[in-house]
């Protein structure tokens, strides 16, 4: 059963990905030009929004670990905690949304809803056992990422 959930995971998140646009294109002269967004944040807030993105990386792995072991609730708490709309005041989202721009606060804040969304699907997970809708939930949390990293960079 594990073994089932984990692939179903592993389609959810490609699934994901793929219906993101690709920032992988080479033309014949090398690296194509980067075409994202350049969001000029002081040294501060751009190392704090940084280590923010990889708490959210580390967070989504440990989310997809538990899943993986059917500790669907503990896959639930961690969202909420890290990713969801409960763990905005521990990422400062309040003193960095203003100095962002509006899509990115937008892609932000979808993100985060996903998220609680996501750790709702998880908790009905471990009543019902089905893991579908979770996975499918926590494919549009990438989904945001996707998009945010698709179309912002830092300097």
């Amino acid at each position: 059963m594990a073994n089932t959930q984990l692939a179903i995971a592993a389609i959810v998140l490609l699934a994901a990905c793929a219906d993101a646009p690709s920032s992988h294109v080479h033309s014949a002269e090398g690296a194509a030009p980067d075409g994202r967004q350049l969001v000029r944040f002081p040294d501060d807030i751009r190392a704090h929004t940084l280590a923010n993105m990889r708490d959210h990386l580390h967070s989504i792995e440990r989310i997809s670990s538990a899943m993986s072991k059917g500790q669907y609730d503990e896959a639930a708490t961690i969202a909420e905690q890290r990713l969801g709309l409960t763990s905005l005041d521990a990422h400062g989202a309040s003193h960095m949304a203003p100095l962002m721009p509006a899509g990115m606060q937008q892609i932000g804040s979808q993100m985060h809803r996903a998220a609680s969304r996501f750790a709702l699907e998880a908790q009905n997970a471990a009543a019902t056992n089905d893991v579908r809708p979770a996975l499918a939930a926590l494919g549009t949390v990438m989904q945001q990422c996707v998009a945010c990293h698709a179309a912002y960079r830092f300097q």
